[in-house]
C-alpha cells in the first residue's frame, strides 16, 4: 500500500492480545498537521489513506474495521470487528 498520509510508529499498545500501533501524520490535511500523533490502529487497512479520516487521542481501531471519508474517531473510542465509520 502506498501510504503518504500517515505511518505506524514504534509506539504500540497490546489490548486483548491485539498489537496496536500509534499513527503519525506524514502530511498536512484537514485540521491535522504533519508530524501530529494520532490514535492506535492494528494495521493500515483500518484507516483510509485517500481522504480526511483520522484516529486521534487514545482511540483504537482494530479487526476488519475501517475509518474513511471525513470521519474522526477520538477520545477513548474503540472501533472493532467489521465496523465501518465513514461520511462526515
Amino acid at each position: 500500500m502506498n501510504n503518504m498520509k500517515y505511518e505506524l510508529t514504534d509506539e504500540t499498545k497490546v489490548v486483548f492480545n491485539l498489537k496496536l500501533f500509534r499513527i503519525r501524520a506524514l502530511c498536512d490535511f484537514s485540521t491535522i498537521n504533519k508530524g501530529e500523533l494520532g490514535g492506535f490502529i492494528e494495521h493500515e487497512e483500518n484507516l483510509s489513506t485517500s481522504d480526511d479520516a483520522w484516529v486521534s487521542d487514545d482511540a483504537r481501531v482494530s479487526g476488519n474495521s475501517r475509518v474513511s471519508g471525513n470521519s474522526r474517531v477520538f477520545g477513548n473510542a474503540w472501533v472493532s470487528g467489521n465496523a465501518r465509520i465513514s461520511g462526515n
